[in-house]
């Protein structure tokens, strides 16, 4: 898969209202070019009707899985009959979050980490890794050396009462974890999982977090795609 452009952070401002606290979109743009995890579908976005066909309208299609780009994770994703995407708390998705800067060495957050750089009463904390500068890469092709959260490090967080962990990448587990133990752990404590995240211009510290994943309604949703912003705090 090739990448035409290159994915960038800006702050966004209004057209009709000037808001002096920055607003930064680390949402990763989904489009057919845009890499998915081995085995999932590809994104397929396309004309349906069209104005130079004749149409009365332009409608496009999209066809790609809960798991595209940036989404969140339920718990029904790896635990069966667990709650679906559409009865994810809202006020796990919404609030302060703290930004931790990975080191770009670490290919595991590991629980040492966690212990000196997250703060115990953070209700969410996102991991901003090496991970970030895979978006930029004109080359899109899927990376399996992603940097992600060990078990221990997971269960440490669940301990402080995390309500959402967020990562830089598709999964926030090692690729080829065949237990998915670092899932499960979040999952099954309620904790929201935010993968495919686009740090490359955030810096550590302190922001509002607003997520919002699709609502979908079926028996079938694991997952949703999410718009996510930051905003600066006062």
């Amino acid at each position: 898969m090739r990448s035409n452009s290159r994915i960038k952070l800006t702050p966004f401002f209004s057209h009709n209202y000037y808001s002096p606290v920055p607003i930064y979109d680390i949402t990763v743009p989904i489009s057919n070019e845009l890499p998915t995890w081995p085995g999932d579908p590809a994104v397929q976005i396309r004309d349906w009707r069209s104005l130079s066909a004749g149409d009365g309208a332009n409608v496009s299609m999209l066809n790609f899985g809960a798991h595209t780009g940036t989404h969140v994770d339920a718990p029904a994703h790896f635990i069966e009959g667990a709650a679906k995407v559409e009865a994810l708390p809202l006020d796990a998705l919404i609030g302060e979050v703290q930004v931790i800067e990975v080191p770009p060495d670490y290919r595991e957050i590991d629980e040492e980490l966690v212990l000196a750089q997250c703060t115990p009463e953070a209700q969410r904390v996102v991991f901003k890794t090496r991970n970030s500068a895979f978006w930029s890469d004109a080359d899109a092709e899927f990376r399996k050396d992603f940097t992600y959260l060990g078990l221990q490090a997971a269960e440490r967080l669940v301990e402080w009462g995390i309500k959402l962990v967020g990562i830089d990448y598709l999964s926030i587990e090692q690729f080829g974890s065949e237990k998915h133990e670092t899932h499960v752990a979040l999952l099954s404590h309620g904790v929201v999982i935010l993968e495919g995240l686009n740090l490359t211009e955030i810096s550590a510290g302190k922001y509002e977090l607003i997520c919002l994943p699709l609502r979908l309604r079926s028996n079938h949703c694991d997952g949703a795609p999410a718009r996510v912003v930051l905003r600066t705090l006062d």
